[in-house]
């Protein structure tokens, strides 16, 4: 039985959407400010989070950052904000999702389905294609079973998202992958995202592998066409 946390300031929310995620067979956690969260996922970490970003004490985008230091928990935003420099900051920031408010709970639980299944693996096409095995590409080591990645021996932590985006470049290096195919290898069919959420992830990566490797240059964009995971 999956764990979710969920946090919110709005009762009537947290209320809600714990019956409609309970209902689905999810034990949830709940909380009303990013503080009380914080120490709460820290001390018994759930499956996946949902937060709110508009919150007292601490908001869910300087939780996000608190928990990225330590944690890929796969996490869900609901924002009431209809700006796209927060989602695109919290995507950069390693958000899985954005639902704005007021959203459909049935939208919301496929949500948490789709990347519940991808965290935990269970995907099928992904298992066809990548396999259970180790993916080793030079100085890369992916383990998709261990949902672990390691650069010259030292660990780099990613989202469910980096990973299988990673994933889908590294299996096949020098080919190039379109936005379009990078979005189907990294969500669900029912999950609309556009090119600048892939760009925000790719953008990542990157980072995450620099803060190891200052000469990491492995991912190659190909302006108009794509990216693709360098021949070694």
């Amino acid at each position: 039985m999956p764990t979710i946390a969920l946090v919110d300031d709005d009762r009537n929310i947290l209320t809600s959407v714990s019956i409609a995620l309970e209902n689905e067979g999810y034990r949830v956690q709940t909380y009303t400010d990013g503080a009380s969260a914080l120490e709460g996922i820290t001390k018994t970490p759930p499956d996946l989070a949902i937060f709110d970003i508009k919150m007292p004490r601490m908001d869910g985008m300087e939780l996000l950052r608190r928990l990225r230091q330590k944690s890929d928990l796969p996490v869900i935003f609901l924002t009431s904000k209809d700006e796209e420099i927060d989602e695109l900051f919290g995507l950069k920031m390693g958000a899985d999702d954005f639902i704005k408010k007021p959203f459909s709970q049935r939208l919301l639980v496929e949500r948490v389905k789709a990347i519940l299944r991808r965290s935990a693996g269970k995907d099928s096409s992904s298992a066809k294609e990548n396999g259970a095995q180790a993916l080793v590409r030079g100085l890369l080591v992916m383990d998709p079973e261990r949902h672990a990645s390691t650069w010259k021996g030292l660990q780099v932590t990613l989202t469910v998202t980096e990973f299988l985006i990673l994933q889908a470049l590294a299996t096949r290096p020098g080919v190039v992958k379109s936005r379009d195919a990078l979005m189907d290898a990294a969500y669900d069919d029912q999950v609309y995202v556009d090119d600048r959420t892939i760009d925000s992830h790719i953008k990542r990566l990157r980072k995450k592998f620099k803060a190891v490797d200052d000469d990491f240059e492995m991912i190659e964009t190909l302006y108009g066409v794509g990216y693709r995971f360098r021949e070694a």
